[in-house]
């Protein structure tokens, strides 16, 4: 029993040292997102810091070249306290790296109440994201012509939400009707791709950094079959169709899963993520969310998978 304490004991001591010596070794090997559109879809201001801060943190450093915004599908209204969170989570967007105030949008419907009973429609929130963002979409269907849409990448939860939560669950079903109207045509991919955010145990879930061993294990073994991207080609002097090259690559590039760590005192990790919590969102901390923000592995890390939706029944399926 001794030995026993004595390992665990060591064990704690050591894991910090290891992830903190590991991750800024780790990060730049594992797939990334650059030079895309991407918009978070999420229910209630708070959820992009309680849930994706290490994936916006990630995504919105400016060598990455990417434009995240952020587009929340109720103010968070269940307690009267709606035009403050719409504040935090302005603020706390513009912590994790946002461009501007202007990339978060917050949308105030009866269709999309904020309750822990409320189901929303998925084909209500597929008809929204398609006004937002592929608002030909109806007539390039038509004439018969290629799809677009203003953003290249869609982030949302996935089947059970992380926390089970209905509103959650609702946008990842809407979220694939939405992509499933982008394919509805077989000859033309969807312009967007649609990755969720990996749910876990119980156990799991509050491990906090801990479970970067079975995270990355897991995307070793079932998603880490996807090739690293292809180091760019060095640009020669006054060749301009190097850009061009660069783009297509990255245009042609959609890891199957993405797996974003946080380091745990730098800026731009952890202690980022923390203060995008208590500073931003003062309305939501009551004494519960300081124990999710110390032991949730989401507050450090994140999981991606790519949704495949082409010819998807149940995403059509009114």
């Amino acid at each position: 029993m001794g030995w026993m304490l004595f390992l665990g004991a060591l064990l704690v001591a050591v894991a910090p040292a290891l992830y903190i010596y590991f991750v800024p070794l780790l990060t730049p090997r594992l797939p990334t997102l650059e030079n895309k559109r991407i918009c978070l879809l999420i229910a209630h201001p708070d959820d992009e810091a309680m849930f994706f801060a290490p994936t916006v943190l990630a995504l919105t450093k400016p060598e990455t070249g990417n434009h995240v915004k952020i587009l929340c599908l109720s103010s968070g209204d269940a307690d009267g306290l709606g035009e403050t969170r719409k504040k935090e989570l302005v603020k706390s967007g513009m912590k994790l790296g946002l461009q501007q105030e202007q990339d978060v949008y917050v949308i105030e419907s009866p269709d999309f109440q904020d309750s822990m009973t409320n189901v929303w429609d998925k084909t209500k929130i597929a008809s929204l994201l398609g006004r937002a963002f592929a608002p030909q979409l109806a007539r390039q269907r038509a004439a018969g012509e290629e799809p677009d849409a203003n953003i290249d990448v869609l982030i949302t939860f996935d089947s059970t939400g992380v926390s089970s939560h209905p509103n959650h669950i609702s946008l990842y079903h809407g979220a694939r009707a939405f992509i499933s109207a982008l394919s509805a045509d077989p000859q033309w991919p969807s312009p967007v791709d649609l990755y969720t955010l990996t749910s876990v145990s119980v156990a799991r879930k509050y491990s906090n950094f801990l479970d970067a061993i079975p995270t990355l294990f897991s995307w070793v073994t079932t998603a880490g079959s996807n090739p690293p991207k292809p180091p760019k080609k060095p640009k020669k002097e006054e060749d301009d169709s190097d850009d061009e090259d660069d783009d297509d690559e990255d245009d042609n590039y959609h890891p199957t899963a993405l797996v974003f760590l946080s380091e745990l005192g730098s800026e731009g990790g952890w202690a980022t993520a923390w203060s995008a919590m208590t500073t931003a969102h003062k309305s939501q901390m009551v004494w519960f969310r300081y124990g999710w923000i110390a032991l949730s592995r989401y507050m450090v890390l994140n999981d991606l998978r790519l949704e495949k939706v082409e010819d998807d029944a149940e995403a059509t399926k009114a």
